[in-house]
């Protein structure tokens, strides 16, 4: 395992790969960690330098105290890759984590080769539903959402195809601090992206779950349309998770687009 602090933030992360060409970062979603793209970067991983890390709040990396801004997360990508001497990458990122690599885009696109969204747009959600799930959540812990959100994040058939998978997403997600899953929440809920998506020029693919329930299709493809230069593609037999149900699929899309 290996961790770095910047301004004063623990950040856990994995660096692997070939160390030859453009690193490939991938950015993980609300209540999960840097394992959830396991499938796809094991596709990648020969040809490709990889990073991957727990976002502020998430897996083994600091949890300050809530609420954060999608900005906070970008500025602790920006210090990761300072502290690693990664000068430009293809930044991939899904739901939250493609709002944070649109931030980061549109912040420094001088670091930002290329770029990979998964499963997210400019806004997601509503404020109201945002403001729900964290009062629900800090009352009565994440238990009391988690067969809620693990809805939203699977296909319908997910859960009866892979039992076990399901199970180890809802330990990954139950066990996670309320502090930081609140504070994404809270993130999430105040992000809206549209004009930044507009100046980011970078080439961008853009991948969204068939059967996605949170970031639907047609949303998703909406994004594709505000930015420049973006190509947009499904993925069948997939939900809101499609690094999770379908690695192969996003695999064999992103080493084309690569």
């Amino acid at each position: 395992m290996n961790f770095t602090i910047q301004d004063g933030l623990t950040t856990h992360f994995r660096f692997e790969g070939t160390r030859e060409g453009i690193p490939l970062v991938f950015i993980n979603a609300l209540g999960t960690d840097l394992r959830i793209w396991e499938g796809v970067v094991s596709h990648l991983t020969d040809r490709h330098p990889v990073l991957r890390f727990d976002k502020r709040g998430h897996g083994l990396s600091d949890c300050p105290p809530a609420p954060y801004t999608i900005h906070n997360f970008s500025t602790d990508l920006l210090g990761l890759l300072n502290h690693l001497e990664i000068s430009q990458a293809t930044v991939a990122g899904i739901s939250v984590g493609g709002l944070i690599a649109l931030d980061f885009a549109a912040c420094w696109p001088e670091r930002v080769h290329s770029m990979i969204l998964c499963d997210t747009a400019p806004v997601i959600g509503t404020v109201e539903m945002w403001n729900d799930r964290i009062d629900r959540i800090r009352k009565n812990g994440m238990p009391s959402m988690a067969a809620a959100i693990l809805a939203r994040w699977f296909a319908p058939t997910f859960q009866k195809k892979s039992s076990a998978a399901y199970q180890g997403y809802y330990n990954m997600l139950t066990r996670m601090p309320v502090e930081g899953y609140t504070g994404t929440c809270a993130a999430i809920r105040d992000a809206d992206l549209t004009e930044a998506a507009r100046t980011v020029d970078a080439h961008t693919l853009i991948l969204c779950g068939a059967e996605d329930i949170s970031t639907p299709p047609n949303l998703v493809q909406g994004l594709a349309e505000l930015m420049p230069d973006a190509e947009f593609h499904e993925i069948s037999g997939a939900g809101h998770s499609t690094c999770i149900e379908q690695p192969e699929a996003v695999a064999e899309q992103i080493q084309r687009f690569l």
